[in-house]
Formats: structure tokens, sequence, C-alpha cells
């Protein structure tokens, strides 16, 4: 079964896109690539069950099995060692990420309180979109009763084929990503 918004992508999102920035060829048109979802853990350097604990719940989220991360290189003012655990990851392609997304703009950013708005500063230099969440209560696969502790997370979304920041806000947008609005 074919995802919603990858049907989505193919049938309006890519016709929208070679119109609004004269693109003639559809494989000029900018998509996501991957979707990559980063918990740093700094507490697994004392006590590796919150990594682990980390790491289910990741898995609960993305429905993948995340990789563990270890630091690279040791920096004794944060008493931590070459190759420690320091985080965990999970890297969506293809269908899981398509599915990921869904959920993710559809139900879980509705969930954040106070919530006007992704910010629209969060692109780097490749055009890429990255964003920080606090918690991970947000997401409907959590038991909000079984968190131990709120653990922040960075979400990005590699964007393929994007020349200008506004070509990667506009698809983003396309997709349902709710942007703030322009402060005048």
């Amino acid at each position: 079964m074919v995802p919603r918004l990858l049907e989505k992508y193919r049938n309006e999102i890519v016709p929208h896109m070679m119109q609004a920035f004269g693109l003639k060829n559809r494989l000029a048109v900018p998509r996501i690539e991957k979707v990559v979802i980063n918990f740093g853990v700094g507490e697994a350097l004392t006590d590796v069950k919150v990594l682990e604990k980390s790491m289910e719940e990741l898995g609960l989220i993305t429905g993948q099995k995340p990789v563990m991360r270890r630091s690279k290189k040791a920096i004794s003012n944060f008493k931590l060692k070459e190759g420690a655990p320091v985080g965990c990851k999970v890297t969506l392609r293809r269908a899981m990420m398509y599915e990921f997304m869904d959920r993710f703009i559809n139900v879980t950013l509705s969930r954040i309180r106070d919530f006007r708005g992704v910010s629209r500063d969060s692109f780097d230099n490749a055009f890429n979109y990255t964003m920080g969440l606090t918690e991970q209560g947000i997401f409907p696969e959590i038991d909000y009763d079984r968190i131990t502790r709120p653990q922040g997370m960075d979400v990005t979304f590699v964007i393929k084929n994007a020349r200008t920041k506004e070509e990667s806000m506009e698809l983003l947008r396309q997709f349902g990503m709710p942007f703030k609005e322009m402060k005048e």
C-alpha cells in the first residue's frame, strides 16, 4: 500500500512545485530523501539503563530499531571517554519516512502545548530542516505515565534537489508543516 503523503507528493506537490518554481523536469523537483531522529542522552555516561530506555522509546516512536551513537573523542571536562555511548538515532527512508511524517505533522505537532507553528529559521546551508523537541511525551505511541525523565530530540528532514530555502520551505508547507507567520 502506498503511503498517503507519498501519493500526495506524486499527484499534487510535484505539479505545484513545477509550476511555482518554473521547473520543466519532474526529477528536478525537491524531495525529502530521509528523516533522521536523534536522541542525545548525556546521562548514559553514568547510567546505561537511561540509554536503553531512550532507545526503546525511540523504537516505539519510529517503528524502527535505533542505532546507538558513541563519542568520537574524549573530553575530560565532561568525563567523556572515547567510544562511550552518548545517544541513539534512527534514519527513516521511503514508506516508513512518509508514514512517520504523516503522524508527526498531523498528530504530534498539534499535541505540543502553546504551539503556534515551527520556526522558519531552522534551515541549514544545504536547505535541510532541523527542529528540536523538548520531550518525547508528545508522541501518541509513548505512554506518558511510564516516562521516567523527559528526553529532548532533534528531527531532521533531509531535502534533496532544493536550490533555495524558499523551495525547501514550500515543499514542507505542501506536506502540511505549519510554519509560524512572519512578523510585520
